[in-house]
C-alpha cells in the first residue's frame, strides 16, 4: 500500500511497532468543515432577557433550520454568558420545536471562514413558538452578590449530538426570566446535505 505526499510524491505509510498506521491530524476536529464552508456560528447582538421556562411567547436564542432548506444542522456547540447578576436562580437548558413562527432572521449567521459561505438557518432571540420540549439541562445559574458574583462566559461541547431536521428549532429555556439585559448566547453548527 502507497500513498502520495502533498507534493504528489509517492511513498509507503508509516506504521509503528504494534503495526498500527501512523497518522496526523491536519487541523482541530471542526477544522475541515471550517475550511469547506460549512461551520457557522450565531448570536444575539444585544443583551436579553429570557422567558419563562416552555413559554410560547419565546425569549432567548433560537437557531432555526426551516422547511425546505434541504440541510441538517449539526450542533457542535453552544455558549452563553451573563452580563449581570441574574434575578433569580434557574435552570438553563435547550429545547427543540417546530420553525413556525421562527424563519425570519434576526441575526445573520456568520461562516467561521468568514464571507466564503452563505447560511440556510435562520437566528433569532424571540418569537411565538409551538410547543417546546426540553432536551437537555446546560447549567444551573445562581443570583449573589455583585462582590461574589462570577460571570465566565462558557462554552458547551454539544459534539453533534443535536441535529436539526429541516422545520426544527433549537432554543434556549431558563426556569425564570433571568432580567433584563442580562445574557448573551451562540450556536455554533455545521451544515449538510439533508439525506
Amino acid at each position: 500500500m502507497y500513498g502520495k505526499t502533498s507534493a504528489g510524491v509517492g511513498q509507503a505509510p508509516l506504521i509503528d511497532s504494534d503495526r498500527r498506521l501512523v497518522t496526523a491530524s491536519g487541523g482541530g476536529r471542526l477544522s475541515e468543515a471550517a475550511l469547506a464552508g460549512r461551520l457557522f456560528t450565531g448570536t444575539n447582538t444585544a443583551l436579553i432577557n429570557t422567558s419563562t421556562t416552555l413559554n410560547t411567547t419565546f425569549v432567548g436564542l433560537a437557531l432555526t433550520n426551516p422547511t425546505g432548506s434541504g440541510k441538517n444542522l449539526i450542533v457542535h456547540k453552544f455558549s452563553y454568558a451573563l452580563d449581570i447578576v441574574i434575578t433569580a436562580e434557574c435552570q438553563l437548558c435547550l429545547a427543540t420545536t417546530t420553525d413556525s413562527g421562527m424563519t425570519t432572521a434576526e441575526f445573520t449567521p456568520i461562516c467561521t471562514r468568514y464571507g466564503y459561505a452563505t447560511s440556510v438557518a435562520t437566528v433569532r432571540d424571540g418569537g411565538t413558538i409551538v410547543a417546546p420540549v426540553i432536551i437537555m439541562p446546560i447549567a444551573s445559574l445562581g443570583d449573589a452578590a455583585t462582590t461574589t458574583w462570577l460571570g465566565d462566559p462558557k462554552v458547551v461541547d454539544l459534539d453533534g449530538s443535536i441535529v436539526l431536521a429541516p422545520g426544527r428549532t433549537l432554543c434556549t429555556d431558563t426556569t425564570v426570566a433571568v432580567g433584563s439585559a442580562a445574557m448573551r448566547f451562540a450556536y455554533m453548527w455545521e451544515e449538510v446535505d439533508a439525506a
